[in-house]
């Protein structure tokens, strides 16, 4: 077919195609079109350097919210075993020249049955405290957890008490095995339960 474009000089140019003896026509070869899919290898590597990257801030995220949760779950336990010593040395050390102060450090700790238990019974044991003079100081041993569930858990604590009042000044010092129920609560974490354990 000709083209009518006119040439520079104002003659018309004409262009010539040649047919084939085939029939096949040419068609246009693109030398960077060496696959399949038409995606170069570099296309194809950043396609793959991004999926590595989305990954890696993937397990990177979760890796970092496993080590958080770790963290919050070691933080609760360790506040759970630190109320528990602190509420066993607080109940067996009560002085009867500031008892009052002892008994509300006691009731400082505690919650739900403990507390209105050990509060109802608190006037009469100061009572009986104050007429005896009596005095035990709780020496703290080993404490662990015996269990946790949830925002509840069981303390262990072992206490020697030494103990004396106006009747018999020296006692002989008396291990107990007290477990405390702690719980979580608004502002820590405070005991719910205490039975004294063989």
């Amino acid at each position: 077919m000709a083209d009518d474009a006119p040439a520079p000089d104002g003659e018309p140019i004409a262009t010539v195609v040649e047919d084939r003896a085939d029939g096949a026509v040419d068609e246009p070869v693109d030398a960077g079109d060496d696959t399949l899919d038409g995606r170069t290898p570099v296309r194809k590597a950043l396609i793959a350097g991004v999926v590595l990257v989305a990954a890696l801030a993937g397990f990177t995220g979760w890796f970092g919210y496993q080590a958080y949760q770790s963290s919050q779950e070691q933080k609760q336990r360790d506040l759970f075993l630190q109320v528990g010593r602190q509420a066993a040395q607080n109940l067996t050390t009560i002085d009867w020249e500031r008892a009052d102060a002892d008994v509300q450090r006691v009731l400082d700790v505690a919650t739900g049955t403990f507390y209105d238990d050990f509060q109802k019974r608190a006037e009469p044991f100061l009572q009986v405290v104050k007429e005896a003079k009596s005095k035990s100081v709780g020496t703290l041993g080993e404490a662990g957890l015996e269990s946790v569930t949830g925002d509840t858990a069981e303390v262990l604590v072992a206490v020697t008490v030494q103990s004396s009042n106006a009747g018999a000044p020296e006692q002989a010092p008396r291990a107990w095995r007290m477990r405390l129920t702690v719980q979580r609560v608004d502002d820590g974490a405070k005991v719910s339960q205490v039975e004294f354990v063989q």
